[in-house]
């Protein structure tokens, strides 16, 4: 499989909750096709999901910045070609992100790459990247699936890059 363009980064978001009507990003992970890697984890004391309080408030250990740091540190990371963002699930991602920089002004194309439809299209059961079945998947890749943290914005960012890069050379 040849990509349309090599300007791509790979985006994984932690959010308060699933519904974006009422939750905030908490966490993003930005890996380039180089391996050059952003992690930001952003301030917050509102209210979050129960499963969010369960399984990634833990994770987030990293000093916290404010909405307006983590913008120019995503922007400064990104430069000033917008990569197209590849996430697993951009629907959530890409949304979080319009809330943090603002409608038409995210530093990413304004359409995302679902990576899900990637390996659909592909021939891959993309339910092969859910939790229950990752370890198998990654091991029948020839990834070590014990080097990613389990919800950790940064990991699942890493994770899709190297996904990727397999998928890419089939």
């Amino acid at each position: 499989m040849k990509p349309h363009s090599n300007n791509i980064v790979f985006v994984d978001t932690e959010f308060s909750d699933l519904d974006p009507y009422t939750g905030e990003i908490l966490s993003i992970g930005i890996v380039k096709p180089n391996g050059d890697e952003l992690y930001v984890e952003l301030e917050y004391d509102g209210e979050v999901h129960p499963w969010v309080k369960e399984n990634i408030l833990p994770s987030l250990t990293e000093p916290k910045v404010t909405r307006e740091a983590a913008q120019k540190q995503i922007a400064a990371f990104l430069g000033d070609e917008k990569p197209y963002m590849v996430a697993f699930v951009p629907q959530y991602d890409m949304i979080y992100m319009v809330k943090l920089f603002g409608v038409g002004n995210v530093p990413f194309h304004w359409m995302s790459i679902d990576f899900a439809s990637m390996m659909f299209a592909n021939d891959i059961n993309p339910e092969g990247m859910l939790a229950a079945n990752n370890d198998v998947y990654l091991k029948e890749l020839g990834i070590d699936p014990t080097q990613y943290r389990e919800h950790h914005a940064l990991d699942d960012a890493k994770m899709l890059r190297d996904v990727y890069q397999i998928i890419v050379k089939q």
